[in-house]
């Protein structure tokens, strides 16, 4: 029952891996300046979260 739980869970989280390196941020090293990179993930997760509510 535990597994299953953390199995659905684990799934979802991958999924949105998935998502996040289809745009790249996550794919290859980061080649930009360091401090971006945050605010770069944040504005493609929030294209991601986006999406899912349409």
């Amino acid at each position: 029952q535990y597994n299953r739980q953390l199995n659905r869970l684990r799934i979802a989280v991958e999924h949105i891996n998935r998502r996040l390196k289809i745009f790249k941020i996550l794919s290859y090293p980061y080649r930009n300046r360091g401090k971006r990179f945050g605010l770069r993930a944040n504005l493609i997760a929030g294209l991601h979260n986006y999406d899912l509510a349409n």
